[in-house]
């Protein structure tokens, strides 16, 4: 997969690049993946984490990230969002991630989805385009304005639907070990 990252969610953004650089994502798991909703990686403790470890409450060193929400951005296939805990300011981890590959969204499913998404982000609206984009790519509506997204897929959409497709265990953990190799291109 290709990721585009976006300059204007720069505390993101920057965090990530840093941690690509210092080779922190090499060998991680995609530890948590689920069919029709995302894949998530990027926890340290994965690394060399026994097939019957839990996964997901590693972080790098430092502080969570504050949120960047930007209406604009949406949970469509394909973004790079930050997991979180949750925590009341809906800060960010500080190196967990997902990439959504959600489902297709109908009108009717998508006025539902707004009213939850204006609960926390009063006046929010989906413009034409998001909700054309819910239609015919699919998402995660639910997780808007919730969960900071910093970047999106441009190449190798193809490659979540394949890790999404493997079979996991009851945590949803993949029973085969998909690790990653990031780095970055110029």
């Amino acid at each position: 997969m290709i990721i585009r990252l976006y300059d204007s969610t720069p505390l993101h953004r920057d965090n990530f690049i840093k941690l690509v650089q210092q080779g922190f994502y090499d060998s991680l798991l995609f530890h948590r993946v689920i069919q029709n909703f995302m894949i998530q990686g990027g926890d340290p403790t994965s690394k060399n984490a026994d097939s019957t470890a839990m996964l997901g409450a590693g972080e790098a060193d430092g502080d969570r990230i504050p949120a960047e929400f930007r209406n604009n951005y949406i949970h469509k296939k394909g973004v790079i969002a930050a997991a979180r805990d949750d925590n009341p300011e809906k800060a960010s981890s500080n190196c967990q991630f997902y990439i959504v590959q959600g489902q297709k969204y109908n009108d009717t499913a998508m006025n539902m989805m707004e009213c939850n998404v204006r609960q926390n982000n009063p006046g929010f609206t989906y413009t034409k385009e998001q909700r054309k984009l819910y239609e015919t790519i699919g998402g995660t509506p639910f997780l808007d304005q919730n969960y900071t997204v910093f970047g999106e897929v441009i190449k190798g959409l193809d490659v979540i639907d394949k890790i999404a497709a493997v079979q996991c265990n009851a945590n949803d953990r993949p029973l085969q070990d998909v690790r990653m190799k990031i780095k970055m291109l110029n």
